[in-house]
């Protein structure tokens, strides 16, 4: 099974059936790929406004240490609101180098790290301009390892009460708790590497699950969901 993306801009009045939009995030939350699981369609938003400190350019993973969140570093825009789609990565503090070296310390002794480990690299040695293709060429890659199955659209425009549509696009965020706004997800545990030393972690980045459980993956995310796929 292949998630389907198409890069296409989708206006948001035509949404409808089995939907849902959110935002564009890097190696969002578990959280937030459920959604992609359970819905036919989802809507990536890329006409909102640009805001700091939420899963557009940060990620929370699993160190030695406990919760480590990496964040990609963007340009100051001349504009007072940038949208989403024009946001650019800036190259300060070597991110990418510091990332990666993140992921590789954290995950190098999970059971799947080694077979992910030279396509997810890629992505940390190629230059991207603009946070919004960056996120969403890592969620396509994503969901093809799991096998979720779907398809992906960008927005043309925004609305902020669009009709038909489930809208988690200020739902999931790093500063809210999930078990008050999205009733929708059930934590489930799974194996984690330093879960001995700190316990099990919830809702961390899906590349948690995806090195730790590897295709069992999709099952995690099937069970984590109220809400099932029609097809299901």
């Amino acid at each position: 099974m292949v998630y389907l993306s198409e890069r296409t801009f989708f206006s948001v009045c035509t949404m409808n059936g089995n939907s849902v939009i959110l935002t564009s995030a890097y190696l969002a939350p578990i959280e937030y790929y459920t959604k992609l699981y359970a819905y036919d369609v989802a809507y990536i938003e890329c006409f909102d406004h640009y805001m700091k400190q939420t899963y557009r350019n940060r990620c929370m993973i699993a160190s030695a240490g406990g919760l480590q969140t990496l964040t990609i570093p963007t340009e100051k825009s001349k504009e007072a609101k940038c949208f989403m789609k024009d946001v650019r990565i800036s190259d300060h503090g070597n991110w990418q180098h510091v990332h990666w070296n993140a992921f590789d310390s954290a995950y190098r002794h999970s059971p799947f790290f080694d077979y992910y480990a030279d396509e997810f690299h890629a992505f940390f040695t190629r230059k991207y301009e603009y946070l919004y293709d960056f996120n969403w060429d890592l969620c396509q890659w994503v969901c093809e390892q799991i096998g979720i199955e779907g398809r992906m659209l960008a927005t043309n425009d925004y609305i902020a009460c669009p009709e038909q549509v489930d809208d988690f696009r200020e739902r999931i965020h790093p500063k809210k708790d999930f078990a008050q706004t999205d009733t929708d997800y059930i934590v489930r545990s799974y194996y984690q590497v330093f879960d001995m030393k700190l316990g099990f972690l919830p809702n961390l980045s899906i590349v948690d699950l995806l090195f730790n459980m590897g295709p069992e993956s999709l099952l995690i995310l099937r069970d984590s969901c109220v809400r099932q796929h029609p097809n299901v």
